[in-house]
């Protein structure tokens, strides 16, 4: 008997070692087998590779990269190499990614091509916000996910979406809004947009990072309530709204840790509060604590170098990193790998019809310029013919910011190119003196080369300089009216500052603008200012000087053409501002702890070490306490009845609008439909984007005076033609953070909803109660380490 028992135990370790051997000969395959099976099958070297990224090698950052012992596999698009790396054995591809939020970052030129590759230059973030339109964003965005499948992509590296907590953070640019609800659902619209062509968005950086100053290492440390309601509330309505396949985790510290690496942030809240069940990738670069990273939920290691796969490989052998936390996060990995356009072996055409896209781009983003002031109703220029056009950055137009949301484009239309189109002729004497100028100033500017940071900001944009009084009274008498262009621009990896040429004008721009205003008034002829500029600046000191202020963000590689369509009445303005516009830089809570003229390092685009401050931590740099609370923007000044230049929501037209009618009807489960009916009362077309805000109870906590908690937009109206618009805010949506309790909170209670054509212009109104409180737990997380004193507000 124990002969035969023995027999049997030889037999069955034989017939398992054939099977095993049979196994590694035919291995499943990724699409055919289970992702459980593919798991199971994989190497713990496999399962470490594929949560490490591809890209520093094909870039030449790490020289070893081409020699790596673990696969590899560039993905074809030059400029643009980030990905995932492949596992040929299981029949899994390399998949790729490109940044960025406003269209395509990839080389012009390609090896053995003589072909130029260029992508479209899209709106930016700020100008989709403006719109306030998330059908018309969606629209876009559709077509820019296009480009990217068509270009042989799986994701786009965007949208960013950090909220605006300060005016200087050089990147709101590609970001959408002061207030969280309006970024969430910006947000979810592009997310659905792009990803309805099959490929995917990584919306960043989460969370906590709203300056560039330090960003590798500096910590955001702020309240639960701030948390919840301010900085993470946007992601939260992306999240639940769009399921994004890719979300990026940001390189900053949060209440005391690193994002990439925090548990709490990444498991508790992404994924067991919100449901998230995509991928979460590092922001580009690298940091020490790749294991904890893992352990956290941090699912992909980008852009990837070998000793990330060596640390997690050990991380295993040692004990220290479980198996099933690597299997998590592989089959994470995994789930994205099967929908991409590399796993399903789509032949994209490497020719996106980027013509179609960009007059796309330039009729669309008229709908995101705003109109600050029309005096006497100068704009639309009506029978003028001849234009005085000042200012450089008229004849080097801003299409968008600089960093990874910079875009290869093939040109930048100009505003004197847009006018001359619009029949209206840019004064050839004071054309000719610019761009004389500005031919001087780059050949000057491209002897040297271009250092890392200036690659990463991108070239700045030239000072304006002193304008000959001889040029602005150079044909004053046959020129119809004057134009004046003022620029501004910003970028990864640092923040603007408080001095001229950035948050204030120039003395040059000054007196350009005052010698200007002068000698047109002095003749009977108006003065019109264009703003192509990334973010806020000062207005309040210069804005009674000119006749029209036109703000044109950066709105694309159409810009000349999408503002001068403006000015000459072929389209009309109907965007509405998504942040405040304050008197001045200190009226805003965050100021005080923002680094607002740090001259200091921020601007390295590689994490190659600790390059924090040595000894004592520098406030602002090494750490920002977000004092402030949840006072930012509008909710802020509403509260205190502050001044500012331009509020919130503002934006003038060509025509008027009227509201009528608000209705506020409260369901069983607390949804609130509200309706207002809006009217065209002037006498153009255009469109209105009606805001609703919302007056609660206070219960418990101290709450704004008004929070946004809804919006649209009208359809294009004729003059007297109106239209019902409907608006829905569920009880959820109405409720406030208690983080005494770790809840969210709706209060019972007689609540305002305000109709408002801005945050200070609330057109009507109508009262409604929710008759019974709900609360919403969730986890007592993210506490900060240190406490926050929080302004008080009364």
């Amino acid at each position: 008997m124990k002969i035969k028992y023995s027999f049997m135990i030889m037999l069955t370790l034989t017939f398992m070692a054939v099977l095993k051997s049979a196994d590694a000969q035919n291995p499943p395959q990724l699409g055919k087998a289970s992702i459980e099976d593919i798991v199971k099958a994989m190497t713990i070297e496999e399962k470490a590779t594929i949560l490490v990224g591809d890209a520093w090698g094909t870039r030449n950052f790490n020289p070893a990269g081409a020699n790596s012992k673990y696969s590899t596999g560039i993905v074809h698009v030059p400029g643009a190499p980030f990905s995932t790396r492949p596992i040929p054995r299981l029949g899994i591809p390399g998949t790729g990614m490109s940044d960025g939020p406003a269209g395509i970052r990839m080389d012009i030129s390609r090896p053995g091509s003589n072909k130029k590759y260029y992508a479209t230059s899209f709106p930016v973030g700020t100008v989709m916000a403006s719109t306030w339109n998330t059908e018309l964003v969606e629209y876009i965005a559709t077509e820019m996910g296009r480009e990217v499948k068509e270009y042989g992509l799986d994701v786009v590296l965007g949208p960013g979406m950090n909220l605006q907590r300060n005016p200087l953070c050089g990147r709101n640019f590609e970001y959408f809004s002061e207030d969280p609800f309006l970024n969430g659902k910006i947000a979810s619209a592009i997310v659905n947009g792009i990803q309805s062509n099959g490929v995917g968005t990584s919306p960043k950086h989460f969370a906590g990072n709203n300056s560039e100053t330090n960003r590798f290492y500096s910590d955001s440390r702020m309240s639960q309530r701030t948390l919840r309601e301010m900085i993470l509330k946007g992601f939260e309505i992306m999240v639940k709204e769009s399921h994004p396949w890719t979300i990026m985790s940001s390189y900053n510290k949060l209440n005391g840790d690193f994002t990439q690496q925090n548990y709490e942030l990444l498991t508790t809240i992404l994924r067991d509060e919100w449901g998230y069940d995509g991928v979460v990738l590092t922001d580009w670069g690298y940091k020490e604590g790749t294991v904890e990273a893992v352990k956290a939920g941090n699912d992909l290691m980008e852009a990837g170098m070998d000793f990330e796969i060596e640390r997690i490989i050990e991380a295993v052998q040692n004990g220290s990193l479980s198996i099933e936390d690597i299997d998590r996060n592989v089959k994470n990995v995994l789930n994205y790998v099967v929908k991409t356009q590399h796993f399903k072996r789509y032949e994209y055409s490497d020719n996106p019809d980027i013509d179609a896209n960009a007059k796309l781009a330039r009729k669309e983003a008229a709908e995101g310029i705003i109109l600050l002031k029309n005096d006497d109703n100068i704009l639309p220029l009506k029978n003028m013919k001849n234009a005085a056009v000042f200012g450089l950055n008229s004849y080097k137009m801003i299409a968008g910011g600089a960093g990874s949301g910079n875009v290869n484009k093939k040109y930048v239309r100009n505003l004197d190119e847009g006018l001359a189109i619009n029949g209206i002729a840019a004064d050839t004497t004071i054309a000719d003196w610019y761009k004389k100028y500005i031919a001087y100033q780059d050949a000057t500017n491209g002897i040297n080369p271009p250092s890392m940071e200036a690659v990463l900001l991108g070239s700045q944009v030239l000072a304006e300089p002193l304008a000959p009084t001889g040029l602005t009274e150079k044909n004053m008498n046959s020129n119809d009216v004057a134009i004046i262009t003022i620029g501004r621009n910003a970028g990864e990896g640092g923040d603007r500052k408080i001095e001229d040429g950035d948050w204030y004008l120039t003395a040059a721009e000054r007196d350009l603008l005052q010698k200007v205003t002068d000698t047109y008034h002095s003749v009977g002829k108006k003065v019109v200012v264009v703003l192509n500029i990334g973010g806020v600046i000062e207005t309040a000191s210069w804005k009674d000087i000119p006749d029209a202020i036109l703000l044109a963000w950066t709105p694309g590689q159409e810009v000349g053409y999408t503002v001068a369509d403006i000015l000459a009445g072929k389209s009309y303005p109907s965007g509405k501002l998504p942040m405040t516009f304050p008197l001045g830089y200190f009226d805003l809570p965050s100021s005080h702890n923002f680094p607002y003229n740090y001259e200091g390092s921020g601007t390295l685009y590689l994490d190659m070490g600790n390059n924090s401050q040595q000894g004592q931590p520098v406030k602002d740099v090494d750490y920002v306490n977000y004092e402030e609370g949840i006072w930012i923007g509008y909710r802020y000044f509403t509260t205190t009845g502050k001044e500012v230049s331009y509020p919130f929501g503002y934006g003038l037209g060509y025509t008027n609008f009227d509201y009528e009618n608000p209705v506020v009807k409260v369901a069983g489960d607390g949804t609130v439909t509200a309706t207002v009916t809006v009217r065209n009362s002037g006498s153009s077309v255009g469109k209105e984007a009606v805001q609703l805000y919302v007056t609660a109870p206070t219960g418990e906590l101290t709450k704004p005076e008004i929070e946004l908690r809804a919006f649209a937009k009208t359809k294009e109206l004729k003059p007297g033609e109106s239209q019902l618009l409907t608006m829905k805010v569920d009880a959820y949506m109405l409720a406030s953070f208690n983080e005494s309790k770790s809840q969210w909170e709706t209060a019972a209670g007689e609540y305002t909803a305000k109709f408002g054509a801005s945050s200070s212009d609330i057109r009507c109104k109508a009262g409604f109660k929710i008759a019974k409180a709900q609360a919403w737990p969730v986890h007592n997380v993210m506490a900060p380490k240190i406490p926050i004193q929080e302004i008080k507000i009364k």
